[in-house]
């Protein structure tokens, strides 16, 4: 996550919230109340009806209306604007479910917070993608000390264990095949990982 989060409070007024937007580059800000609590998040789409607003257009004014955006055309606050409740992430939530979320309620951002509902950061959708940026070679070392050690420790050789461009590929031979696709969901789940192909065959018939 990012720590360094730009928010604002519910008395926040539209221009400065439009001022910080452009100032941080960013699309979004979180609205906190008290000492730092997430209550809402006002983005861009959340500004946008204003301007929707000031168009004379009959059709448009319609429109506006008819997704209930008439309001939030008016509205002159951050605690007016926002989307609320604000969705959010635990800070110790896998990287997986942050995703998740974020594809399931359709946001590009969510406001991290702690155990007493604090904020303490923000992710991103391109904080999520940095993970694909890790090296093969530290994946390769976290499938083999992690997952091949443990799974197939009963394996009558060592397996193979090659990563590029985050593919993982086991090869070799192993006592208990139906281990292969505990193997493989294990490994997906490792940060980093693209996709994984298992070249494991079970011992030779004597």
């Amino acid at each position: 996550m990012t720590q360094t989060v730009v928010a604002v409070g519910r008395d926040a007024s539209f221009k400065d919230i439009v001022r910080l937007m452009e100032q941080w580059k960013v699309s979004a800000l979180p609205v906190l109340a008290g000492e730092g609590r997430v209550i809402g998040v006002v983005s861009e789409a959340d500004l946008l009806p204003k301007e929707e607003f000031r168009d004379s257009d009959p059709d448009r004014f319609t429109q506006l209306e008819r997704l209930g955006d008439l309001a939030k055309a008016g509205a002159l606050t951050a605690g007016e604007l926002m989307t609320s409740p604000a969705v959010t992430v635990h800070a110790s939530a896998s990287l997986a479910e942050a995703a998740r979320i974020m594809a399931q309620r359709r946001v590009k951002r969510l406001p991290v917070v702690g155990e007493t509902g604090l904020l303490e950061g923000l992710v991103s959708r391109a904080d999520l993608l940095k993970v694909f940026l890790r090296p093969d070679e530290e994946i390769a070392d976290e499938v083999r000390r992690e997952i091949v050690s443990s799974v197939f420790r009963a394996s009558p050789e060592p397996l193979s264990v090659e990563v590029v461009d985050g593919r993982v590929t086991l090869t070799g031979t192993v006592r208990d095949t139906s281990l292969v696709p505990v193997a493989a969901r294990l490994i997906r789940a490792v940060e980093g990982v693209v996709d994984v192909e298992c070249h494991l065959t079970g011992p030779a018939p004597r």
